[in-house]
């Protein structure tokens, strides 16, 4: 059995997938001799590849969401596609707290009085008694859920599979009642073709003008034009956005100097933690692929995630 893992030499994974020929490489190409004999690989499958590997049976993504993985030729082939959802559920959890204290707080102020050598004494507001709706309730959206109220707010959510079990969130709502009753909307779902623009200059029309949008999962959920919109009119408050449109952010882009935007660079899942937890779903899956056992965070093609 012949695994090929895009990335650097791991003893863990030799010892998960004992009794496997493993090959570590920089990139896919690399492996370019063993392309008609791997049946799986530990990265990202271009159509090139998936075309000269008639013996692949599974590809895991290295990314919780796998918008990029899906191409029209994966999404025709029988190849097992996994994911490393869950691994950065609670990083993204915290930052999405962290990007509502800051403009909650307005931090940003505190920052350039801090800048200026300014004592700036201004009343602020609190989390506490206010409402998030949260779309998506994935894992990072549930871990954020569980946080919020520890925060003492009241959490509202709406996710595509109404039936599963939703912990510590309040209400599943639609998203028209999300948007009118929350306090912060934040974003923590895949970006799929049911979910793409879903965050359009109607939907920020329907928000409350007092209202933050936050978006750390995906790009492009958000209408990226209707957003600036929104936010230069002040038809709401502001903004947190860790996942754009376009990445990295174009240097002219107008959301860098907007007042009452707070960008960070795609960067709220990049921590220790993650990096450990993705480790430990890779292990799981190579052990479990190769005893035969059922493959955890199998991705329904269709759905997108």
């Amino acid at each position: 059995m012949r695994i090929v893992v895009v990335g650097k030499e791991s003893p863990v994974y030799v010892e998960a997938a004992a009794g496997a020929e493993l090959r570590f490489v920089d990139t896919l190409d690399d492996a370019s001799d063993i392309f008609g004999e791997m049946e799986a690989v530990i990265g990202r499958v271009p159509p090139h590849v998936l075309a000269k590997a008639p013996k692949l049976r599974w590809v895991h993504s290295p990314s919780a969401g796998v918008d990029a993985d899906l191409t029209p030729e994966m999404l025709a082939s029988p190849v097992v596609l996994t994911s490393s959802a869950g691994n950065g559920g609670i990083s993204l959890a915290e930052h999405s707290l962290l990007l509502m204290l800051m403009l909650n707080r307005d931090v940003p102020r505190w920052m350039r009085a801090q800048a200026g050598h300014r004592w700036d004494h201004f009343v602020h507001s609190e989390l506490a008694g206010l409402t998030v709706g949260i779309y998506g309730l994935g894992n990072s959206g549930l871990d954020l859920a569980l946080k919020a109220k520890a925060f003492h707010m009241r959490v509202l959510g709406v996710r595509r599979r109404p039936e599963q079990p939703s912990p510590n969130v309040d209400e599943l709502c639609s998203l028209d009642q999300l948007l009118a009753e929350s306090d912060f909307v934040v974003v923590t779902a895949p970006r799929t073709p049911s979910t793409a623009g879903v965050f359009d200059s109607d939907a920020f029309a329907r928000m409350k003008s007092s209202a933050y949008f936050i978006c750390i999962s995906r790009g492009g959920i958000a209408d990226d034009d209707a957003l600036l919109e929104a936010l230069r009119t002040g038809q709401i408050a502001g903004a947190g956005l860790d996942a754009h449109g376009v990445e990295p952010l174009p240097p002219e882009s107008p959301f860098w100097s907007l007042p009452n935007v707070i960008v960070t660079p795609h960067n709220g899942a990049t921590s220790t933690g993650t990096r450990r937890r993705s480790q430990e779903i890779v292990a799981e899956n190579l052990r479990r692929f190769v005893t035969g056992e059922p493959l955890h965070n199998i991705v329904d093609k269709s759905a997108g995630y």
